[in-house]
């Protein structure tokens, strides 16, 4: 996988992310890239969901990009 992939998969990725949590901004976004904790704990703050709830969707949501790729 070469960088503009990755790069891609990451937008991609922050994209879903905020259609999923839409009062998350792209500055926070921005900070906890390539973070998951951080991440997760911003959702938990801002929506009172459950970490493993939050890790949960992250995961499939991921999953879901990575499978896009392959489509």
């Amino acid at each position: 996988m070469n960088k503009d992939q990755i790069k891609g998969r990451s937008q991609r990725l922050q994209a879903r992310l905020k259609q999923e949590w839409a009062r998350l901004n792209d500055d926070e976004l921005m900070e906890a890239e390539g973070n998951l904790d951080e991440l997760a704990a911003r959702i938990r703050e801002k929506y009172g969901e459950s970490r493993e709830k939050v890790a949960s969707r992250i995961n499939e949501l991921m999953e879901e990009v990575r499978h896009e790729e392959k489509s």
